[in-house]
């Protein structure tokens, strides 16, 4: 494409669609080269719109200190600076200094956390970017939408959003909805050819529209526009940031973030309070070290990192399932996930292979089987009862095969000698069929060009296309697919040999008895018609739409294919009824195969099936009961999806549903989960769905749940273990003032405290961080998938919680006021270092402390001991923070910033022992709640 062309200048919509492919340099029929694809992306840019400029990373460093409670630190830090240059007690300022390199500490964690939290969502983005497909080098593949060219040749199916202005230069009853630009609700029916260039965007009728969808037909288009030059980039031009939603667990964890700040401001405005009443304001100095050391304790027990952890913990669980196949575009659904309580799956390549194969062929003389397996055309066709396919026989199924091929958009490619299909399964698995019969792809489709098409549709399952017969001048043939019940109502004869015979009543009768037994096999029927249009007849049989010619067929005969169970397909359904989900079967096949492949595939144990005809007949209330028990569903429509989802609802149950074309969209926005397929799904029913399987396989919406649940427990895991912590900080600093008279703490003068604040932000620091974000990525529980869903509506902080939280919290503080009074002068043990070494003790106990209920926190049902060591993560966070600490207890001008003193290998021991009660304690409650709630596996970590 010349550098100086400006596509937008020569309005692509007023000049012949061969005009407009010639000056962007495209050939219609191969497309763009790699080569020069390559090249225009890098001149053009990526095809996308302009997003949010970067916030630097300086700018995102500042924002850690823009928490109120930060602020107060900052404020305290310098008010204590202030002091030690008035009272020059000790050499340097070191309470201040101490607070100052915490918060700095403080910041990077929070600062390192969100740029990963960033990284993360950036490579999801990038991981769910959507594609088109494209003609290039002269084949049809996928790319990204990011990577399209101007004069890219644009293939746009039913379903497909448009993602470039593109200039149509093939169109088979292509209509797209354009509400999205022109307000227009109803669907536009598009056309090839050239329109007046004064024409609004509305009467464009030739061009496609990035951000529209295609909702019926097909076509192809020459990319004429993209990323910021398309119409949508011109209304974005003042649209360029965007923000990220949260999810309702992010806004639940915000809003317990922000009540629980609320409670420990008031407590540490009641410890102030008291101490100040107790002990009186003798100086200055003393009412800021007071104030001060209020502000640490609301600082430190406040969990201000909590939603950075989770956005880490969210988007690592995300990419995991990335890994296994399932792409999260909406991150509720891994909240959801773990509530699923019913799998409606779809059949076809979601629980079976999706590699359809024509097995049987039933034509006038009889039935005909085919060898071979999947789309190689090696095989062959062997007649029932080792009769010679030959005659009239080899010509029924000739016609039969040849018009099957005609009436199918799909293509048979071999590469490097492994076979593939380009298109729909079904009708792809026609042309293996054909070709072991003997048929010339290429002559057939040669002698037969396609002139009109009627896209298969649900409401009439039928699919039809009009061809030139290129052997007799002038003559067209009408070739029509589909249900064979649909079909026969159309047919009035049937091909018996080379002859036109009657469809009887009685034929009709034996043709739908065979069409029940081949679904009794669990194979898949096709029927296939022709019906010759003479162009002498009347106007509308030579050129009319090809639906208004479905009419008076000649019967061909049935197709009857099996697309086989996948493999894992039975592990996984027996894994979602251990799990507590009962998977359901909804298709739009014959209720015989669909009974077949549920009873192989353990989703049902009957024949019991309510068809798409009966589910008419029915009131919602008939439904709703139905729906408690009915496993199966077949001949449905999409619209009959959105039912029965509703149904499921209605009955309490929370519904993962699959879907893969236009009209399973509203299903897909109505289910509680909806799960698209990526790979034969369109755009629409991604963009309506929460989960996109890369695989289109039941396995990986299993495995989907198992990440579900599991991201959600270790969010659980993590947050009671920052709460419970920070109780225990929170009530060994409140206990030791409100009860210090009756502990004897308080006859030794003011600020006689078992922790400074200095002290409280480093364990805050230590715990908080490392050891939280190692929960957050601890391996799912063996049997997570043995337990029953969580109850919908539950909320994150659960009651078991709620009880644990205030039993540690009171266990670390009962522990830490033991060590401090034992380790004064004249209490249990005579510490040699008086009030220093007091706190040191208590100090290093609390850090312990909580360091061991980081292994109650994995489990509050299972004991901590089972399965100990399969988090390297946690032992590792444990071995810093434990390795962070020693300096401070050890280096000199740490223990004077720090206020503590050396000790003993006895004093680490004592204080281990009195640290570890909280791992004894809580073993001990679960091994009486595993006692009452039996059996253990019926209730996972933190459920109730």
């Amino acid at each position: 494409m010349p550098e100086n062309i400006k596509v937008e200048q020569i309005a692509p919509h007023a000049r012949p669609a061969a005009d407009v492919a010639a000056e962007l340099g495209t050939d219609i029929a191969t497309g763009l080269s790699s080569s020069e694809a390559q090249v225009r992306l890098e001149r053009s840019g990526a095809n996308e719109l302009e997003s949010e400029v970067a916030v630097p990373a300086w700018r995102r460093f500042l924002a850690q200190f823009k928490d109120a409670l930060v602020l107060l630190l900052v404020a305290a830090a310098a008010i204590s600076c202030i002091v030690w240059a008035v009272e020059r007690e000790t050499s340097l300022p070191y309470e201040g200094l101490v607070i100052i390199t915490i918060l700095l500490l403080n910041a990077i964690l929070g600062f390192v956390q969100e740029g990963r939290a960033e990284k993360a969502l950036a490579s999801l983005r990038a991981m769910a970017a959507p594609e088109a497909s494209v003609v290039r080098d002269g084949e049809q593949r996928r790319v990204a939408t990011r990577d399209l060219v101007p004069g890219d040749l644009l293939i746009i199916n039913e379903g497909d959003t448009v993602s470039a202005d593109a200039r149509l230069v093939e169109v088979v009853e292509l209509q797209t909805l354009e509400a999205s630009l022109t307000g227009e609700s109803s669907p536009v029916l598009k056309s090839a050819e050239p329109v007046e260039s004064e024409a609004g965007i509305g009467d464009r009728l030739n061009m496609v529209f990035a951000g529209t969808t295609a909702s019926f037909g097909h076509g192809r288009a020459v990319v004429t526009a993209t990323g910021m030059s398309t119409e949508l980039g011109r209304i974005a031009g003042m649209l360029k940031t965007t923000k990220s939603p949260t999810t309702p667990l992010q806004r639940e964890l915000d809003h317990t973030g922000k009540q629980l700040g609320v409670a420990v401001v008031v407590i540490a405005a009641v410890v102030v309070a008291t101490l100040l009443v107790l002990y009186g304001a003798r100086d200055a100095a003393t009412v800021v070290r007071v104030l001060m050391f209020g502000v640490a304790l609301a600082v430190a027990a406040a969990p201000e990192g909590l939603a950075a952890v989770v956005t880490v913990v969210l988007a690592m669980g995300v990419q995991r399932m990335a890994r296994r196949g399932a792409i999260v575009r909406k991150l509720p659904a891994v909240e959801t996930l773990g509530s699923a309580t019913v799998i409606a799956s779809d059949k076809t390549g979601t629980l079976t292979r999706n590699e359809m194969t024509v097995r049987v062929l039933v034509t006038a003389t009889g039935r005909v089987e085919l060898t071979g397996t999947g789309n190689s055309p090696e095989g062959e066709l062997r007649p029932k009862d080792q009769q010679k396919l030959e005659g009239p026989w080899k010509n029924e199924t000739d016609e039969l095969l040849r018009a099957a091929v005609l009436a199918n958009n799909a293509e048979l490619i071999e590469k490097d000698g492994v076979w593939s299909i380009q298109g729909d399964p079904t009708e792809g698995s026609l042309l293996p069929a054909a070709k072991k019969a003997g048929l010339d792809l290429g002559e057939v489709h040669e002698r037969y060009p396609r002139v009109a098409e009627a896209p298969f549709s649900s409401e009439r399952k039928l699919m039809s296309t009009v061809n030139e017969d290129g052997g007799s001048p002038g003559h067209r043939i009408l070739f029509t697919k589909g249900a064979p019940g649909m079909l026969l109502e159309r047919c009035t004869h049937e091909l018996s040999g080379e002859q036109k015979v009657l469809l009887t009543p009685e034929r009709r009768a034996q043709i739908l008895q065979v069409t029940e037994s081949l679904a009794a096999e669990a194979l898949r029927t096709l029927g296939v018609a022709s019906r010759s249009l003479d162009t002498g007849g009347p106007e509308e049989e030579a050129g009319g739409r090809a639906t208004e010619l479905e009419r008076d067929l000649v019967f061909l005969g049935l197709i009857g294919m099996i697309d086989p169970p996948r493999p894992e397909a039975r592990a996984a359904v027996e894994r979602a009824r251990a799990a507590g989900i009962r998977p359901i079967l909804i298709t739009g096949d014959h209720p015989g195969t669909a009974v077949a492949i549920a009873k192989e595939l353990g989703i049902s144990a009957d024949d019991r099936v309510v068809t798409g005809a009966q589910l008419e007949s029915m009131s919602e209330q008939e439904l709703a009961a139905a729906a408690r028990d009915i496993a199966v569903y077949a001949r449905v429509n999409p619209q009959h999806k959105l039912r029965i989802v509703k149904a499921l609802q209605g009955n309490g149950e929370i519904v993962a549903m699959t879907g893969d074309g236009v009209n399973d969209a509203p299903a897909l926005k109505s289910a509680d989960i909806g799960v698209a397929m990526g790979i034969t799904g369109t755009d629409v029913s991604k963009e309506a769905a929460d989960l996109v399987l890369t695989d289109d396989n039941f396995a990986t919406i299993v495995a989907a749940v198992e990440e579900g649940r599991a991201v959600f427990s270790n969010i659980r895991k993590f947050l009671g273990y920052l709460l419970s912590s920070n109780a225990g900080e929170v009530l060994t600093v409140f206990f030791s003032v409100v009860l210090a008279r009756p502990l004897g703490l308080g006859d030794r003068g003011m600020l006689v405290l078992p922790l400074l604040a200095t002290q409280i932000l480093w364990i805050n620091l230590l715990t908080d961080g490392a050891p939280a974000l190692a929960l957050g990525v601890d391996p799912p529980d063996p049997d997570l998938m043995r337990r029953p869903p969580r109850p919908s509506g539950e909320g994150v902080i659960s009651r078991k919680m709620r009880w644990n939280i205030g039993i540690v919290g009171v266990v670390m503080a009962v522990g830490t006021l033991f060590i401090f009074d034992a380790s004064l002068p004249g209490g249990f043990i005579d510490g040699p270092g008086g009030i220093e070494y007091g706190r040191t003790m208590a100090f290093t106990t609390l850090m312990l402390f909580q360091l061991f209920n980081a292994f109650n926190a994995r489990s509050y049902v299972h004991s901590a001991f089972r399965g100990v060591f399969r988090n390297g993560w946690l032992w590792a966070a444990v071995g810093l923070s434990i390795a962070l600490h020693i300096p401070v207890i050890y280096v000199p001008f740490l223990q004077a910033a720090f206020g503590t003193v050396r000790l003993s290998g006895g004093d680490w021991v004592l204080s281990i022992a009195v640290a570890s009660s909280v791992l004894w304690i809580v073993e001990g409650v679960k091994f009486l709640s595993r006692i009452r709630q039996q059996p253990a596996t019926a209730e996972g970590p933190l459920t109730k």
